[in-house]
């Protein structure tokens, strides 16, 4: 039995494309990705799913409040689900609010923080790295993305090069999944199918 923990923001909660701000659909159980991902393993693995709206990478949302830095709860996640065999990690997205007002660099540098410290609490053997997929500004989230595709421009290229310092897995979610139109940055079920079906093998790999 392997113990698989998804790490994550809106879209491993699996939030629906919001046709309205603040809307709070969320896509049926099964069709988000972590459980697509999950169908497609061993029935003795367990996949846990840790996904939190707007959570950031080390941010505090001064706006949205609610314990969205992603470094403040790390540690409490990984000793609520020890011992485990592999931590996906897919964080960033959020970061590119016009509110953050950081680079690429900077979030991928963020990311690479988490890497580190989810090393240093000792409880899991392996990590994936997942690039978010990219955002658009349209819809109902173009205000809060604002400037979102110029910021975000080289982040899956300097993630890749955190996963390779850092010596974990790499995959790219931009290569199998798009964002939906409505909103910009959320997904529908056919992105899910697509990641949890695309992370199968790299996961099995790391697992053995």
């Amino acid at each position: 039995m392997s113990v698989i923990v998804c790490y994550g923001a809106s879209n491993t909660h699996g939030t629906a494309p919001m046709a309205t701000h603040g809307a709070q659909g969320r896509h049926p159980k099964g069709a988000r990705w972590p459980d697509v991902l999950a169908a497609g393993l061993s029935a003795t693995d367990e996949v846990i799913s840790e996904g939190l709206p707007g959570r950031t990478t080390v941010h505090d949302d001064p706006i949205e409040g609610g314990m969205r830095n992603g470094a403040t709860v790390l540690p409490a996640i990984l000793h609520s689900h020890r011992p485990m065999d592999l931590l996906i990690l897919m964080l960033g997205t959020n970061d590119l609010k016009t509110r953050f007002s950081v680079t690429a660099w900077e979030i991928a540098r963020s990311v690479e923080r988490l890497v580190v410290m989810a090393k240093a609490e000792g409880q899991v053997r392996d990590i994936l790295l997942v690039a978010p997929v990219p955002v658009l500004e349209t819809g109902s989230l173009r205000d809060v993305f604002a400037g979102a595709e110029a910021r975000q421009s080289g982040l899956t290229d300097h993630m890749r090069d955190v996963a390779e310092a850092q010596g974990i897995g790499f995959f790219d979610a931009g290569s199998v999944a798009q964002v939906s139109a409505i909103d910009g940055v959320h997904w529908d079920t056919e992105a899910h199918a697509a990641l949890g079906t695309a992370l199968r093998d790299p996961v099995k790999a790391l697992l053995s």
